[in-house]
């Protein structure tokens, strides 16, 4: 799923961010029906709302389950705290943190940039959207 297409290169062509990586990736994967202009609003999100602040590849896939799981807005669709929850702590249980300098100071490497980083968000989301789209069936 998006994993696959993250390990596959998604996005470096394009040069994508690490936010834009997951949101347009994830559109691609989980068939969101995102058009461009809903997808540029992951822009601003990459290096941590480029002031390094949660990763961007973490707000992006809030906007994901967010698309995906609230019905009309937050307050009628309390799963979206309980899935953003899971989210983080599974990233931080992972990674270590979920906060964007101390993972690149980490993780980023010159060759593949915040792959690892990026994945890793993409493996977390993958499950957490398999396991609940398929309570839906």
């Amino acid at each position: 799923m998006l994993s696959e297409l993250i390990k596959q290169g998604f996005g470096v062509q394009e040069d994508y961010n690490c936010a834009e990586k997951i949101l347009y990736g994830a559109n691609q994967a989980y068939q969101l029906g995102l058009d461009r202009k809903a997808l540029k609003l992951s822009a601003g999100f990459g290096g941590g709302m480029a002031i390094g602040s949660v990763c961007g590849a973490l707000t992006a896939s809030v906007m994901v389950l967010s698309h995906l799981f609230v019905k009309n807005n937050a307050h009628a669709s309390p799963e979206i705290k309980t899935l953003t929850q899971e989210l983080f702590a599974e990233y931080e249980k992972a990674m270590g943190c979920t906060d964007c300098i101390p993972l690149k100071e980490k993780y980023c490497l010159p060759e593949v940039k915040c792959l690892q980083v990026i994945d890793k968000a993409a493996e977390i989301l993958d499950s957490i959207v398999l396991r609940e789209k398929g309570k839906n069936k």
